[in-house]
């Protein structure tokens, strides 16, 4: 017996998966932050849409974006993008993420004094 009309499936399905992402982004949200992110939140308000937009979501007349409920939002807000594979929103986010195993490893310019 069919309990969803088929034309509600998809949408179902796509709220499902959203559902499921909001989850692993909780979860993941309880691990620290990779070494090598850089970078300031720009307010572009990219990251506040996954999947769906933020109630908390605001934008001022410039167009910036803010969170209603900054001092308390969530790990999840506070940490994206935690690391470089989560970063769903690179071509929009102010972060970005260095090896830091690279810093280390560079060479300082030695420079010759005297003639």
């Amino acid at each position: 017996m069919q309990t969803t009309p088929p034309n509600r499936r998809q949408p179902l399905r796509e709220v499902a998966a959203g559902l499921s992402r909001k989850i692993q982004r909780f979860a993941t949200s309880l691990l620290p932050v990779d070494a090598g992110r850089r970078g300031d939140c720009n307010r572009c308000g990219a990251c506040c849409k996954l999947p769906y937009p933020c109630p908390f979501l605001r934008y001022d007349a410039g167009g910036l974006s803010s969170c209603a409920v900054y001092h308390a939002r969530p790990p999840s807000c506070r940490k994206y993008p935690r690391t470089a594979s989560e970063n769903l929103t690179p071509a929009t986010c102010g972060y970005y993420f260095v090896d830091v195993t690279e810093i280390g490893r560079a060479q300082p310019a030695t420079e010759q004094i005297g003639g």
